[in-house]
């Protein structure tokens, strides 16, 4: 367009009114940000002055018998030394602006009394509906040995080592545990729970935070509706549950169920049968000694060190597998991948016998170690595929091994036992590391939030 300035698409004629545009544009540009560019300047809200009221007492109790407590609200931290009493101190806080401050700290109450091998500590809200907000914090001590039932409706709970058996609840808040001498049950509607080593069974529930739990030398069984899990050690039979997030555990002496709807999950040393499935992430087992059905929607699956039969499924990724050099795998292995690549490393004194295929051939295919005596064919189907087999006896063969690709190529390797060594070691010390990771991660996020506000 002849005698016109095309500027961002739109044409300016150039004559006197061009000019009187581009003096106004220049205007605009010049003038506007001295307006805009000046924020207005942020204040830190000034936190309102509080008032507070204290409840404190004391019953005498003996060592080994039971603190059930429950309330209505407020956060609550369980002490434990020697002493043949519960005592208890909580504070009430609220704003003290409010004309009516001192009637809200009247609202609630906490009240003792012993029974029969128990103290009941009973806190409650006094009114139908507080007239305002009121926050409440519990503090208990108890003798080293001792039981705990204990329910909030809502706050955190925090407790030191307790020698005896454990239930903690709360509507919302956090839960931090140390070692336990019993078996525990902790539940919470959506905080984390962290508890050091249980000596007994552990089953904790969250609505959405992490878990993260020590040494457990019974049964485990820890759900999450869509936070991470991560475990030292679990003595008896685990069942490990996320909506979405990660699952991670060292050591399983027994059986392992492991289930998450999009995260990854990771295995040291299984012992028992291991069934895990995730609906989104990878799986990796270092060593599994036991029988161990693998299924992953759209992840790889990596084994580095397969001492048992190990039946493994992908959808959408690939399938590494390192067989032990004294492998029993009665059954044999069964591997499969709709689209993804299998490697297979396979110690050169392990007898036995290889049946693997590749459904689209002709776009992938094999790669054999031309020690490994295999031998590779074509077929022509009538569909038009063009599928490759490839089979084989190693020490006069033995149990079988079955892989099957879709579309992907498959790798025999004769395995290297330094290397595999070396990432075993590696692989243990990367969950080891996990699991310190979470929990400080855990521990900064309790210092960022706060407690959650009562009422």
């Amino acid at each position: 367009m002849r005698g016109c300035l095309k500027q961002r698409g739109v044409s300016i004629p150039s004559s006197t009114m061009q000019r009187t545009v581009l003096a106004a544009l220049m205007t605009a540009f010049l003038v506007t940000p001295s307006i805009v560019a000046r924020p207005l300047p942020i204040k830190d809200p000034v936190p309102s002055p509080r008032v507070k009221r204290e409840i404190a007492g004391a019953v005498n109790t003996r060592t080994g018998e039971r603190l059930l407590l429950s309330t209505d609200l407020g956060s609550i931290q369980i002490h434990t030394r020697d002493t043949d009493r519960v005592e208890y101190h909580a504070v009430l806080t609220t704003d003290a602006t409010k004309p009516d401050a001192q009637e809200i700290l009247q609202q609630f109450n906490l009240t003792a009394r012993p029974e029969a091998g128990r103290v009941i500590l009973r806190g409650q809200v006094l009114s139908a509906k507080l007239t305002g907000r009121l926050w409440v914090t519990i503090d208990v001590t108890v003798p080293r040995k001792y039981n705990l039932d204990v329910t909030t409706r809502g706050g955190n709970i925090d407790s030191d080592d307790v020698d005896g058996g454990v239930s903690l609840a709360t509507a919302g808040g956090n839960i931090s545990v140390g070692s336990l001498g019993a078996s525990a049950k902790l539940e919470t509607g959506g905080g984390h729970i962290t508890v050091r080593d249980v000596a007994g069974d552990l089953s904790a529930v969250t609505g959405g935070g992490h878990i993260v739990a020590g040494n457990i030398s019974g049964a485990a069984t820890l759900r999450t509706g869509g936070g991470h899990i991560r475990v030292a050690s679990i003595g008896g039979v685990a069942r490990l549950g996320t909506g979405g997030g990660n699952v991670s555990v060292e050591k399983v002496a027994k059986e392992l169920f492991a289930d998450t709807g999009g995260g990854q999950i990771e295995v040291g040393e299984a012992a028992g049968i291991v069934r895990a499935r995730t609906s989104g992430g990878g799986i990796r087992v270092v060593r599994a000694s036991g029988p161990a059905t693998l299924e992953s929607n759209s992840g790889s699956i990596y084994l580095t060190q397969v001492d048992s039969p190990v039946r493994a499924f992908t959808s959408a990724g690939g399938i590494t597998a390192w067989l032990g050099s004294t492998a029993k795998i009665p059954g044999g292995c069964d591997l499969q991948s709709s689209d993804g690549d299998i490697v297979v490393y396979i110690p050169k004194e392990l007898p036995i016998t290889i049946d693997a295929s590749i459904q689209l051939g002709g776009a992938h295919g094999f790669t054999v170690d031309p020690a490994l005596p295999i031998k590779v064919s074509y077929e022509d189907q009538s569909n038009g595929k063009h599928v490759i087999r490839a089979a084989g006896e190693l020490n006069g063969g033995g149990e079988l091994l079955r892989l099957r690709t879709v579309a992907g190529n498959i790798r025999l390797v004769l395995s290297d036992t330094a290397k595999q060594v070396k990432i075993y070691k590696l692989q243990m010390e990367q969950l080891q590391r996990k699991l310190v990771e979470l929990q400080d991660q855990k521990e900064e996020t309790e210092k960022t939030d706060g407690p959650p506000a009562d009422n």
